[in-house]
């Protein structure tokens, strides 16, 4: 079946409360495993249900948010999700209340009741309606993202559109394309400002009835950090400064010589060669048509995986009015389906997409054995090891998307992945900032947020753009606004993919590809650390464990001869 022909129906929430709590009072009174074991199956066949037609939804207003059905749709999920939350609540308690919660693990995987006891910890009927508000306020943020039309080039282009004007090797209209860009937000900035003001407040409400001190433990807790704390991450943070910063300025100092200009500008970093970034040598049929020979190269485990993913049409690619920005993977269960949403642009990533996206649905793909919708996927920080590995596993076939510029598109890539983990961090070290003092306001967070790009990213120079200059750069990560705390996940995950680099690419470690499916195959059945484990890899928490690795990078970069890509 074709994601065209699922069919979606919204679900009737009074019956489904009721068919919900009818199995919930036949686990609480179950007189023995078997009546338990039964309760839990039906229970989840329930769960499966809501979670694929949530997706369904999700998935369809999100290609099209003018599409006013599944706007409505939206706004039904944004209301109703805190309720179905309460109704899981209550079965998460019945669950770690049972006296045969022994025998469930027959039927349930053990994590499944860790998370279940860090599920109950996040949820109370008290923050039902703070719950609604913040979806709410996600939605209107996103829908404003969404809205953008900028004149440009005699064209109206949304904000995806104006990449490749950004990177354009003439330098005055990747400075326009950047100011048009920086235009929109600085149009929008008290909406902005207020709605990312009303969401620290309704957050730290949350936070504060729940009885955390503040936002960051509710917040460590919503992300299912079983194995780390705020603690790790400082000495994780600390090890970037030290590690990762120093290279990353030479690597910037090098792009300066390359291109030509004394005085890097912020809208000079998209162009990382002068006679223009590597692009993809054909159109977005040409891209899907080479990924699907690279998937069929690489393993059997990939050839079937992608097959399904085209005979089903589980992408959804190409940018268009009223699509929302960014890209995604879901997974919709009872169909088993990955889903793959990208707004293809022209540039090097819409070959990222194919790799970086196709790793998370690979990772669901191989974890479909798992009948738990919570537990497809792992924890976000595990769960970008998926996807960011598949880019460097992915690497020996790139010359089929990029012909006569792969290596200028490899050297752009490492570098790149180097370059973005000072500003992963940046995003997270801003957000505990925001969260242990949330009576900041908007004009104190943003001087927060330049005070902390100086130290992470003091490249970064916007003496040609007062509005960026004052604290303004964040407006543009959506994780901020939707999903917070996340975005350190991806610097977490990069460590360990740049491990499995280090061990494919430069060792020629036969072994690091079946270490990688040997993950893909857990969904989210182990913690972070425990999945590092089970990778072979190094915890990213442990003291000195950057160094080998960034030092691999350095030295690969440093022998190649940038200047002559």
């Amino acid at each position: 079946m074709k994601f065209s022909e699922y069919e979606y129906i919204r679900p009737d929430f009074k019956i489904y409360q009721a068919e919900a709590k009818a199995v919930i009072e036949k686990l609480k009174q179950a007189t023995d495993e078997d009546e338990a074991c039964a309760a839990v199956i039906e229970m989840n066949r329930l769960m499966i249900e809501q979670d694929k037609q949530a997706q369904i939804a999700f998935v369809r207003h999100t290609i099209d948010t003018k599409d006013a059905f599944y706007e409505a749709e939206n706004d039904y999920w944004n209301e109703y999700s805190p309720l179905y939350d309460e109704i899981y609540d209550e079965y998460y308690r019945a669950l770690l209340d049972s006296p045969y919660q022994s025998d469930l693990v027959t039927v349930l995987p053990e994590q499944y009741f860790k998370m279940a006891e860090y599920k109950l910890k996040t949820f109370s009927p008290e923050v039902i309606e703070l719950l609604q508000k913040e979806n709410e306020l996600g939605s209107a943020y996103n829908k404003l993202i969404a809205s953008a039309e900028i004149d440009f080039d005699n064209k109206t282009l949304n904000l995806s559109q104006l990449g490749p004007y950004m990177q354009s090797t003439d330098r005055e209209i990747r400075k326009k394309a950047s100011k048009a860009s920086s235009e929109f937000y600085q149009q929008n900035e008290d909406k902005i400002d207020h709605i990312y003001d009303q969401l620290v407040q309704v957050r730290d409400r949350m936070a504060k009835k729940l009885g955390f001190k503040d936002f960051v433990e509710l917040g460590y807790i919503r992300m299912e950090r079983y194995d780390y704390d705020r603690e790790m991450v400082q000495v994780y943070r600390e090890q970037i400064l030290k590690e990762v910063v120093p290279v990353v300025n030479k690597l910037n100092d090098r792009q300066a010589k390359r291109i030509g200009v004394e005085d890097l500008q912020y809208y000079d970093l998209n162009l990382k060669f002068l006679d223009g970034n590597a692009t993809p040598k054909g159109d977005s049929a040409y891209i899907k048509e080479m990924g699907k020979k690279m998937y069929h190269e690489l393993s059997p485990e990939t050839a079937h995986f992608i097959d399904y993913m085209f005979e089903d049409e589980l992408m959804d690619l190409e940018t268009k009015e009223g699509k929302s920005g960014g890209g995604y993977c879901t997974f919709i269960p009872e169909y088993d389906s990955p889903f793959i949403f990208a707004n293809f642009n022209g540039t090097s990533g819409d070959v990222d997409v194919l790799t970086h996206e196709a790793g998370h649905a690979f990772q669901v793909f191989q974890s479909r054995w798992i009948k738990q919708p919570e537990l497809v996927f792992p924890t976000s920080e595990s769960a970008e090891i998926h996807s960011m590995s598949m880019e460097f596993f992915t690497y020996p076939w790139m010359e089929l998307f990029f012909k006569e510029e792969t290596e200028k598109y490899k050297f752009s890539h490492l570098s790149g992945t180097l370059e973005f983990l000072p500003y992963g961090v940046l995003v997270d070290h801003y957000q505990h900032e925001v969260y242990e003092k949330p009576e900041m306001t908007p004009a104190e967070r943003k001087d927060v947020w330049r005070k902390l790009e100086k130290m992470y990213t003091p490249h970064k120079n916007y003496s040609e753009n007062p509005f960026l200059d004052k604290g303004t750069l964040w407006y543009r990560q959506g994780h901020i606004f939707d999903t917070p705390f996340y975005y350190i996940d991806y610097t977490l995950a990069q460590v360990c993919a740049l491990q499995f680099w280090k061990r494919a690419i430069v060792d020629k470690d036969d072994e690091a590809w079946r270490d990688y499916l040997r993950i893909c195959e857990v969904g989210g059945t182990l913690t972070f650390l425990q999945m590092v484990e089970r990778a072979n890899l190094k915890s990213p928490f442990e003291e000195g464990s950057l160094t080998d690795v960034i030092q691999a990078i350095d030295d690969v970069l440093s022998k190649v001869d940038d200047q002559n890509l």
